[in-house]
């Protein structure tokens, strides 16, 4: 009996231990598979991943390192499907070698220099139909542990944020078979583990490395409020979207620097803002002006969001002993990635043996890690002032199109909002060359955190009302006669100027009409009212609307236009009719033109149904406004011939002719197609 006993025992320890033995096994052969470069592992069903980007054009070594670091993504699963945010056409090239899995995304916001705005990056991710959302510099690498760190948080049962830091390397000696999913080395050879692509890329700094997030699509945003007007690539919109995340605590937020391997390539060229516009600034010009724009981010936003954040404050994801666990060293805690039952926020108590283990394995990979220590509010540091004058010939390099024709807008604060509706219908018309002038220091430095073309008027007037600079008061006579300086000024430089106040809503690009007039035709808009009749009369010479080439007789006109401004107690535009078309218009030819004796320059008063001022056929009073435009043909409509700023603004958003969204920073149009978009 004894025997039997004994007998009964052993088979049942000897099932016990063969039962922990296969556990065992099983377990450590699935932590081998995910530590081997084997893309069969990944290529099973599994969370949809939408990977967003913006990259410099793929030319040169930046178009190869970018084309092997999207190569590495898209062949890590088939679930992934990246969407580049560009406006440059070698981008496309590139997206058709991979279907539908890569797409080209230009209908956002960008800079005058071509670099995308990141709220308005991150409001075209949210709209993405996806599981998990990743956002990520052109060029980082990718290793198959990402996507196995990401099917594991998928499985978590709460809203989360994970960031990664990549290692900045400077050589990378391993490229892709053609299929995608196999690492080389450079004689051909497969890589068959990640330690060796650790071992010979030359692991940089993390902290001087570039980051990545990926977040789930769960209820709950990333931030409360909306996103400042970050310029992607330029490192401070990463470290604020952590801060905010941790501040407002919607989201469980951890570092996965640890786990996942990426590499970022140190090219020095990289991010020079060559974001497909050919000008003759220089490289640090546009750095600056970039870093400006982020540099007074960081201070206008650094009083309320943000606060000292140090990445131990971050819970990190390690991989100890084949288990991976969320560690919190500020808190002392360390609890396991639990897939089984749901995410909660209590500690996890191991069992005393595997928590020694554990414990001890996490303070050895603290210490080998402490490079990871760093605050991210040193990213944020900076020292370059604001008051960052951008010279203007330098501006008209970039801007002016291949006629040396550059369309002027010249602003002040109170009319700022209006300036950015007049933007933005000019970048949906695919009008980029333009540029502000900035009658005040406010303006100036809106004007560089949406990314305009702006510089300053040294001789604008100082004393600008907000609400009272509407037409008939000293501070709009002051402010007009800035206008027809700043366009004599770039008449010299060799462009021709088109000067549109920012309350003219343009329905079409009006340049090639008005480019079919002869060298020697200063072309404005009429600012007569009545429906008949000559539209040439005395004073009907709208100086808020006009088209001048850069020549000596158009020059010679407008001289003399500045001169006699300059001396009158009115604003500008009774001196450009005064000057050009004579006092009560003794230089009148026909119902139309002027000629100006001295220049023999030609005034052409523009067609009222192309160009109609405010006044014209009440258009402004129609329900339908922009049909009745259409029905006449307008090319543009002017928003004069009303008295008051805010009447103004209400007349145009009312009217449906308002094209900016102040809530959300974004062009109207760009938001309305990435809403039809998801």
């Amino acid at each position: 009996m004894k025997v039997l006993q004994v007998g009964v025992l052993s088979i049942w320890l000897s099932g016990l231990l063969f039962i922990a033995l296969n556990f065992y096994a099983t377990r450590n052969l699935t932590i081998f598979n995910s530590d081997r470069i084997n893309h069969n592992h990944f290529n099973h069903s599994g969370p949809k991943i939408a990977i967003f980007t913006a990259p410099a054009p793929f030319i040169g070594s930046i178009g190869s390192s970018q084309s092997l670091a999207m190569r590495s993504w898209l062949g890590l699963s088939p679930q992934i499907t990246v969407l580049l945010f560009t406006q440059h056409p070698s981008a496309v090239a590139f997206a058709r070698d991979f279907g539908s899995r890569l797409m080209v995304e230009p209908n956002i916001d960008f800079t005058f220099l071509g670099t995308p705005f990141f709220h308005s990056m991150m409001a075209r991710a949210w709209a993405f139909t996806s599981d998990i959302y990743v956002l990520i510099d052109p060029d980082t690498i990718l290793l198959p542990d990402f996507i196995f760190m990401l099917n594991r948080a998928y499985k978590i049962n709460r809203d989360w944020l994970l960031v990664a830091s990549s290692h900045n390397v400077s050589r990378f000696p391993f490229y892709l078979s053609d299929d995608g999913k196999q690492w080389l080395t450079k004689d051909g050879r497969r890589v068959r583990t990640h330690e060796e692509i650790l071992d010979q890329s030359q692991q940089g700094n993390l902290c001087e490395g570039k980051m990545l997030m990926a977040w789930n699509s769960g209820e709950l945003p990333l931030n409360n409020g909306v996103f400042p007007p970050f310029l992607f690539g330029k490192g401070t919109h990463n470290p604020w979207v952590i801060s905010e995340a941790l501040l407002c605590e919607l989201r469980f937020v951890f570092d996965a620097s640890l786990t996942v391997s990426s590499f970022s390539l140190n090219d020095p060229v990289h991010w020079s803002n060559q974001f497909g516009r050919v000008s003759h600034v220089t490289d640090a010009e546009k750095r600056n002006w970039e870093y400006v724009g982020n540099s007074h981010l960081g201070a206008l936003y650094g009083s309320s969001s943000f606060h000292e954040i140090n990445s131990s404050c971050l819970a990190k994801v390690m991989n100890c002993y084949g288990k991976y666990n969320f560690v919190n060293m500020a808190k002392n805690t360390v609890f396991p990635v639990i897939h089984e039952r749901p995410f909660t926020w209590k500690e996890k108590f191991f069992h005393s043996s595997s928590l020694k283990k554990t414990m001890a394995c996490v303070d050895d990979t603290e210490a080998s890690n402490r490079r990871l220590d760093c605050s991210l509010t040193d990213q944020l540091k900076t020292s370059a002032p604001l008051d960052y004058p951008f010279p203007l010939e330098s501006l008209l390099s970039v801007v002016a199109d291949k006629n040396r024709t550059v369309v002027l807008a010249v602003a002040g604060y109170s009319y700022k909002d209006m300036l950015m509706s007049w933007v933005c219908r000019l970048r949906l018309l695919r009008v980029t060359n333009f540029v502000v002038c900035a009658l005040d220091h406010e303006t100036y430095q809106f004007s560089i955190l949406q990314g305009l073309p702006v510089f300053n008027d040294p001789s604008a007037p100082s004393n600008i009302s907000f609400n009272d600079c509407h037409f008939g008061t000293k501070c709009f006579q002051r402010v007009t006669k800035v206008k027809s300086r700043i366009v004599l000024q770039i008449l010299k430089l060799g462009y021709n100027v088109l000067l549109s106040d920012v309350d003219v809503y343009w329905f079409r690009n009006p340049l090639p009409l008005l480019y079919s007039f002869g060298l020697s035709v200063l072309a404005a808009q009429s600012d007569e009212h009545n429906r008949t009749g000559p539209i040439n009369l005395p004073r009907r010479l709208n100086s808020g609307f006009y088209f001048a080439r850069s020549n000596n007789l158009t020059i010679a006109a407008m001289e003399k236009v500045v001169k006699h401004a300059a001396t009158s107690g009115l604003s500008e535009q009774p001196s450009f009719y005064d000057t050009l078309c004579g006092e009560g218009g003794s230089n009148r030819v026909g119902d139309n033109k002027c000629v100006e004796p001295e220049t023999n320059l030609t005034v052409h008063f523009l067609d009222r149904k192309l160009f109609p001022n405010g006044a014209y056929l009440d258009l402004w009073l129609k329900k339908n406004v922009k049909g009745a435009c259409a029905k006449i043909g307008c090319l543009v409509l002017h928003n004069n011939w009303i008295s008051g700023r805010l009447k103004k603004l209400e007349r145009q958003v009312l009217s449906g002719l308002w094209e900016y969204d102040i809530t959300t920073r974004m062009c109207i149009q760009s938001w309305h197609k990435t809403k039809l978009m998801s």
